[in-house]
């Protein structure tokens, strides 16, 4: 089986502030924006991986959840409770810094982790976890 990634989703609740983050911050090329129903979609991605895509769309985005589950995923999401994505680096330290820089909220600062690789962690605008991994440091 030739299997690889290719879309991974996370929830946000303001776009623009997203937007703002994703690719202001971290680099990411903005490569779709729609609009559908009242809700929107943006699909960010790294220059250096142009068949992976992340879309952040609303929380709930499903259209078969209830009013009442999309509730539940609006809240879930302002608790940071919502599981975000790994994104990996040559220089965790300078992302680090860069990050740190643009106000978001750091959960870790850089450390060597015993399982081979130096990580930091933060939060998005919309309080989901952000793990970014540098291999054989």
């Amino acid at each position: 089986m030739d299997l690889k990634l290719h879309t991974c989703f996370i929830a946000v609740d303001d776009h623009d502030k997203a937007i703002a983050f994703y690719r202001d911050v971290l680099g990411l090329e903005v490569r779709n924006d729609v609009g559908f129903e009242g809700m929107r979609w943006v699909t960010v991605g790294s220059p250096a991986q142009p068949e992976v895509s992340v879309v952040l769309e609303p929380p709930g985005a499903d259209p078969g959840l209830s009013p009442a589950d999309r509730e539940a995923m609006a809240r879930l999401l302002a608790k940071g409770v919502l599981r975000g994505v790994i994104f990996s680096t040559a220089d965790c330290d300078a992302l680090f810094a860069r990050v740190e820089e643009s106000g978001a909220d750091v959960l870790q600062e850089p450390m060597d982790q015993p399982y081979g690789v130096r990580d930091c962690a933060f939060r998005d605008p919309a309080g989901n976890v952000l793990r970014f991994v540098q291999r054989g440091a």
